[in-house]
């Protein structure tokens, strides 16, 4: 279906079309055109239509694109046909919040089991989620498939836990924490630090005005 390779640009903002044209499947909208796509995503037409253009002729002129064609390209994609199981270290509030959240309820990704150092949450549930004591990471995540993980652990233990993490197969992590982790070449680390991206808003509001 792809005869090229896909800029990381791209790739990362296919989720981001795939969600807004669930949403107006589900409106019972049928097409759509770049220009209504753009206003909705905030990325301009011709960036979708350069993005679209990775997988083909996915639209007419005239026409716009069938948004049902554009799902069924996407989920193949993105894989949404199979779900990823995610593994979440550190239960505190932010973590907590993901597992009664969980990404099952929007794509194919699901929160499978959590650990913590807490042994008034270590042996309950969240969200469905069980959790285990974070000693116990290594054998609980030996049983199982799981090769993405969600760190939300305090600063001090980010870099002590990802060299566990990555000793026992994961491949990617997504990390909440303020470190900057060290991992081999081939595992993927994405950093989410909300204070900067809180911080970054700000500014740009301001200066902005």
């Amino acid at each position: 279906m792809v005869d090229q390779k896909i800029p990381k640009a791209t790739a990362k903002r296919l989720p981001l079309y795939y969600r807004h044209l669930n949403s107006m499947q589900q409106q019972g909208k049928q097409r759509i055109s770049s220009k209504e796509l753009s206003d909705a995503v905030k990325v301009d037409s011709a960036t979708i239509r350069k993005d679209f253009s990775y997988f083909g002729e996915l639209g007419r002129k005239g026409y716009g694109y069938d948004i049902e064609h554009l799902i069924y390209v996407f989920r193949k994609v993105l894989d949404q046909d199979e779900i990823a199981h995610v593994a979440l270290v550190g239960v505190g509030n932010l973590g907590t919040a993901l597992l009664n959240y969980n990404f099952i309820k929007n794509n194919n990704t699901k929160i499978e089991i959590a650990f913590d150092t807490n042994d008034d949450k270590i042996g309950t549930t969240i969200g469905g989620v069980p959790i285990y004591s974070v000693n116990d990471l290594e054998k609980e995540l030996s049983r199982t498939n799981i090769n993405v993980a969600i760190l939300t652990v305090p600063m001090h233990a980010a870099e002590e836990v990802t060299e566990r993490l990555v000793e026992t197969g994961i491949e990617g992590i997504l990390n909440f924490t303020p470190a900057r982790l060290s991992v081999p070449d081939d595992v993927r680390v994405r950093h989410i630090d909300l204070s900067v991206e809180l911080q970054s808003l700000i500014y740009f509001l301001k200066n902005e005005q």
